[in-house]
């Protein structure tokens, strides 16, 4: 959507030394105001909260992992050796 706006000219002014010294563009400027504004600014989630359901997956075990996961390693050494 475009959307044209008369602004005087110390804001315009103000407006363009604020773009030039944060390298952005004046309709960058003012989207960012607007959102901030309206109170709509769309929150991104944090890597964590992005795979969170995949950090979780461990969850499914009961117990202590490590124990279980040596336990593990143990009985695939034992076979290991018997199949030799």
């Amino acid at each position: 959507m475009t959307v044209s706006v008369r602004l005087p000219e110390p804001i315009e002014r103000e407006l363009i030394a604020y773009c030039q010294a944060h390298r952005i563009s004046k309709s960058e400027a003012v989207r960012k105001a607007l959102e901030l504004l309206l109170g709509a600014e769309i929150r991104q989630p944090t890597v964590y909260e992005s795979g969170a359901d995949r950090f979780a997956a461990d969850q499914a075990h009961t117990g202590n992992i490590t124990r279980q996961r040596i336990c593990y390693i143990k009985k695939l050494d034992l076979h290991s050796r018997t199949a030799s």
